[in-house]
């Protein structure tokens, strides 16, 4: 299945990692392995946490250190923006992966076995 217009926005804390903020907790390896993999397929990842500064300095280091690399770090994509007229406050994306939704990855692992 390929994933060429789909936009992915994932939550860091709680999400990608076990919630320890302003630390970062054990990784979720099993979510960071599918989303390698859909990234692969041509979807688009946009890293979206409520962190800034060096702190999501270290997020994004510890999403590359484990492989996971990003489309946008907390902004919208070039093409997003375009669409819009600009990029606001609300992140653009078809899927939205975070810990505070119900059975987060539950969908996103559908997906990729449909």
């Amino acid at each position: 299945m390929e994933y060429l217009d789909l936009i992915i926005a994932v939550d860091f804390d709680g999400t990608l990692c076990q919630d320890m903020y302003p630390h970062i907790g054990p990784a979720n390896e099993h979510l960071i392995r599918e989303l390698i993999e859909i990234r692969k397929k041509g979807a688009k990842l946009i890293l979206w946490t409520c962190r800034g500064g060096n702190e999501l300095q270290d997020a994004v280091s510890f999403c590359k250190k484990h492989g996971l690399l990003f489309d946008a770090v907390n902004e919208n994509l070039p093409e997003s923006i375009e669409k819009y007229g600009g990029d606001s406050r609300k992140i653009t994306a078809d899927v939205y992966i975070d810990d505070k939704g119900m059975k987060p990855w539950e969908n996103i692992l559908k997906m990729r076995t449909a």
